[in-house]
């Protein structure tokens, strides 16, 4: 296994398989409508592949691999998505989206790359969704209050759901602790990032992380990100504490977009200018494009979380090693 395998010590789900099939329906129906009514964001379809030429999808960290694949009918490349974030910005502009008003989106991916564990899987889906802002808006106010609505419609649904299921027992704090990824080494230096965000979950229960992608003082970043998409200096991640798994866990990544300058720059940090050629950079290079906000928020993951599971395969359909798979059996941790 990639990655070491939680079993949590006494370990049995509060759900049954179907009532847990009935409660991932009924999370997905109560968040997402009141994530919709939270930020003002119409729901649309979207892409499971676009063209590789088109420089629209996401590259993440910068190091994985897209899953290729070539077409009968079309003399070009595809690609799997990885995540929406530069389609989610191309398509309020088409769309003729004002400021104030946003889509979302169901969005699954495949994300070859990753490693696989309790809470990550190569399957991933999340709601996908972007905002348009005005240039006064670029604020880390404006994203602070953005993630504040965030939290109040997670703890709405879990309430709904303790309400429908009282053998869950858990609850979601709404006080966001916000801090800074150098405050945060700061106030951990010893540790890794990830044992960092760990601590200060413990400690918080809600909390996000801003300002994710430039190196710290130590030389080392908290996490790393596509200089594309968020602007470095208006990002973050959104993390939740697990008692269940006795971590923290990241629901939502998520981050006021890059203008033009801020896209020069961090292309240029990481020897990447050459993506200018692409349209989706030269519009946003040009100012042709509108200022968003705008993440992902993790189905699966919330799903774990709300529902107090111990693997993200309780909840969702993937593919997992063979000795994982036979560990959470003998552990009772049904993998659907």
């Amino acid at each position: 296994m990639s990655r070491s395998l939680i079993i949590p010590e006494g370990y049995s789900s509060a759900l049954c398989l179907r009532e847990t099939q009935h409660a991932v329906k009924y999370i997905k129906d109560v968040f997402q409508q009141a994530l919709s009514f939270a930020l003002t964001l119409d729901r649309v379809t979207a892409p499971i592949i676009v063209t590789k030429a088109s420089g629209i999808n996401d590259d993440l960290n910068g190091t994985e691999r897209k899953v290729e694949f070539s077409m009968k009918e079309f003399d070009c490349e595809a690609e799997v998505v990885q995540s929406l974030a530069k389609w989610k910005r191309t398509a309020l502009y088409k769309y003729d989206y004002l400021p104030d008003e946003g889509i979302y989106t169901d969005m699954n991916a495949i994300r070859r790359d990753d490693d696989v564990d309790n809470t990550h899987s190569i399957f991933v889906d999340q709601w996908d969704w972007e905002k348009i802002i005005t240039a006064e808006e670029r604020t880390l106010e404006y994203l602070k209050s953005t993630v504040e609505a965030i939290v109040k419609a997670i703890a709405y649904t879990k309430r709904k759901v303790n309400r429908r299921y009282p053998q869950l027992k858990e609850h979601i704090s709404e006080q966001v602790f916000f801090i800074t990824s150098q405050e945060l080494e700061d106030m951990y230096p010893d540790m890794t990032s990830k044992e960092r965000e760990r601590e200060i979950c413990r400690i918080h229960g809600t909390v996000f992380v801003m300002q994710i992608g430039w190196p710290l003082k130590s030389g080392k970043k908290h996490d790393g990100r596509a200089p594309d998409y968020d602007d470095w200096l208006l990002n973050g991640d959104l993390l939740f504490w697990n008692s269940t798994l006795d971590n923290a866990l990241e629901i939502s990544s998520m981050g006021i977009r890059v203008d033009s300058e801020s896209l020069k720059k961090q292309l240029a940090a990481c020897d990447a200018l050459d993506r200018l050629k692409f349209d989706y950079h030269r519009m946003i290079a040009s100012g042709e494009l509108p200022l968003t906000i705008g993440g992902g928020i993790g189905q699966s993951r919330l799903c774990l979380l709300l529902l107090e599971k111990a693997h993200v395969g309780e909840v969702q359909v993937s593919v997992w090693p063979q000795d994982m798979l036979e560990k959470c059996e003998e552990a009772g941790i049904m993998i659907l």
